[in-house]
């Protein structure tokens, strides 16, 4: 299953069954998952480790050094879940001292061509990733978020769980969770009531969901007041209770 033209360091844990193709370079201290498939031309580096039936195409890069001046060699790593597709020329690199000398990766996620992964990221889980997507330093992502064509991510920026950007939004502030967002600099634009249908939730906490974005967003209130509004709500429907702790766990600022 690996091509004579690939080049794996001895010290690599790959399971039985990964197909590596033509030369790709697989670094020491890499483990590859079961079922996974490397494409031509793919550098992995370590420490890092992929979990079970990912695919990732030609040219992409995984684990290398990250670009923090501040890295000076440091052993730190990269992890990647399950289930993901990683497409043509993406860049993923490790973490940081300055952070948890970790970038984690979560399972079912596409990332279109050209999408980098900065160190110390989290990357939840069921995320898209359209093409030139940069996320830069220290940022996290929640489950199920869509981030359109060319977004680009200021470090340590946090975008919450079911949000979605559209393409070429430059995200300097944290997006709470559900919030759709545009613009540069991104601009709220309601709840991602489309997306919360398809993934099976019901109406009662959509419309929940609608009537905090207008506590946030259009009663002119701080996020203080607007939050002592939502906590009542927040403790009868759990969706709420995503959006609240999306708001108190924001470190820039939210966008407005």
């Amino acid at each position: 299953m690996i091509d004579p033209r690939a080049i794996v360091d001895p010290s690599a844990r790959i399971a039985d069954d990964v197909e590596i193709g033509p030369f790709s370079i697989i670094g020491a201290d890499v483990e590859i998952g079961e079922g996974t498939v490397v494409g031509p031309h793919v550098i992995i580096r370590g420490p890092t480790k992929i979990g079970k039936h990912n695919k990732i195409f030609q040219f992409s890069s995984i684990g290398e050094e990250c670009q923090d001046k501040k890295y000076a060699g440091e052993p730190t790593t990269l992890s990647i879940g399950d289930h993901n597709v990683i497409r043509e020329a993406c860049t993923f690199h490790r973490g940081t001292i300055q952070d948890n000398g970790h970038t984690q990766v979560g399972s079912h996620n596409l990332f279109m061509v050209n999408v980098h992964v900065a160190h110390d990221c989290v990357i939840g889980d069921h995320g898209i990733f359209a093409n030139d997507t940069n996320m830069a330093g220290h940022v996290k992502v929640g489950d199920w978020a869509i981030l359109g064509g060319s977004t680009q991510v200021h470090q340590f920026c946090q975008i919450g769980a079911h949000s979605m950007c559209g393409a070429g939004t430059v995200v300097l502030k944290d997006i709470p969770a559900y919030i759709m967002s545009l613009g540069y600099p991104a601009q709220p634009h309601g709840i991602n009531s489309e997306g919360l249908k398809r993934r099976g939730f019901n109406a009662d906490s959509i419309s929940l969901l609608r009537n905090a974005y207008k506590t946030i967003y259009r009663k002119g209130l701080t996020l203080a007041e607007a939050l002592e509004i939502l906590h009542p709500i927040a403790l009868e429907d759990d969706a709420v209770a995503v959006l609240v702790n999306s708001l108190e766990s924001a470190t820039r600022g939210i966008i407005r």
